[in-house]
């Protein structure tokens, strides 16, 4: 498939096609990381990692629960 850049404003881009967007599961709403290796450009569209938001969660519960008179006190 070839593509050509399309003038968005003052800025240019590249229009996915639905196909291609279904396929990756890619929606607007996607968050894309852009990188390069020199000569090509790569998008990668970021997943949210269900077991680094649950470790994230914990480590939350354990902060709050042991300095819990901590956070009480600088509310104050």
């Amino acid at each position: 498939m070839s593509k050509r850049l399309q003038t968005i404003g003052n800025s240019s881009g590249i229009i996915i096609d639905k196909p291609i967007l279904e396929l990756l599961q890619i929606t607007p709403d996607t968050e894309l990381e852009v990188t390069t290796d020199g000569d090509r450009l790569i998008i990668t569209p970021l997943r949210p990692d269900a077991s680094r938001k649950d470790r994230i969660s914990k480590a939350q519960r354990r902060t709050l629960a042991s300095h819990a008179e901590t956070f009480r006190s600088l509310s104050k």
